[in-house]
């Protein structure tokens, strides 16, 4: 089938896009603003260390951060560009020994989630089988999207990410209909296929077969989508807090990211993209 992953480096650099906390400096439990809500028990402004990282910057409350109302916390991934801020665009140097770098470094850590976040999609997307100009536009755009993350930090926060945002999108909605057209014209029954905003909050869509549906940007909140079939689905941007996931087929979902599955629920039964992580939190 034309969805499955065709390009096995371009499928392993998407899986190794993942936040790697041994060699970042705890910057999104520093850097970013948070307000507190049922996600997180505290307000805490951005760049002010919350309280519970600690001085070797692990977090004193890792295993209870649910319970003890940090649920945030387990959601957010950077995809990779927590260490690529603290290794490479600041080469190792501790915020703590500066406020001049503390500063800058905290900045900079947005802008390099938002590339790292392009990079993940485009990456993604050169995976599958695509016709070959497409091909080429991916690539360029990947090749632009690397350069970036390796400017200098002023540089970085120099950039107007909606720019980069827009292209990469146009090729991102290429590549859906593409992948997905190819699906449905093998589907009989022809169904609605158009979900792109919809409010689905707390729908029962139980068992339902979706394949190919495109869910860009729609509120699927609590919605019920215990075994349905999410093969070939488009996530992009999609709200799937506390959609219930269990044994559902979200092997072949398309720019599905792990924050996204982080703020889900699930079991084991449920399929995912081989580049995410079943979340620790899910139910058995």
């Amino acid at each position: 089938m034309s969805y499955q992953i065709d390009n096995p480096t371009a499928g392993e650099y998407r899986e190794s896009l993942q936040a790697d906390c041994a060699n970042c400096f705890g910057l999104c439990c520093t850097a970013l603003h948070i307000v507190a809500s049922s996600d997180f028990a505290i307000d805490k402004p951005a760049g002010v260390p919350c309280p519970n990282l600690q001085s070797d910057f692990r977090c004193q409350i890792h295993s209870e951060l649910r319970g003890k109302g940090f649920k945030g916390c387990t959601v957010f991934d950077c995809f990779g560009a927590g260490q690529q801020v603290s290794q490479i665009t600041f080469n190792g140097q501790d915020w703590r020994e500066s406020k001049q770098v503390a500063g800058k470094m905290f900045s900079v850590f947005p802008v390099m989630v938002q590339l790292y976040e392009m990079l993940a999609y485009v990456t993604e997307a050169l995976s599958y089988q695509v016709p070959q100009d497409l091909y080429k536009e991916l690539t360029h755009q990947l090749q632009g999207l690397e350069s970036l993350t390796k400017l200098d930090a002023d540089k970085l926060l120099a950039l107007d990410i909606m720019e980069y945002r827009m292209p990469v999108n146009e090729l991102l909605t290429k590549t859906s209909t593409h992948i997905r057209s190819a699906i449905t014209n093998s589907i009989p029954n022809k169904r609605k296929l158009d979900y792109r905003g919809a409010d689905w909050i707390g729908k029962n869509a139980k068992g339902k077969d979706l394949r190919a549906a495109d869910f860009r940007g729609a509120y699927l909140i609590a919605a019920d989508l215990r075994d349905a079939d999410l093969r070939a689905v488009d996530f992009i941007g999609a709200d799937l807090r506390d959609a219930n996931l269990e044994g559902a087929d979200l092997s072949t979902s398309m720019f599905l990211t792990q924050m996204q599955i982080n703020s889900a629920k699930g079991n084991k039964q449920t399929q995912l993209p081989s580049y995410l992580v079943q979340p620790s939190h899910w139910a058995s």
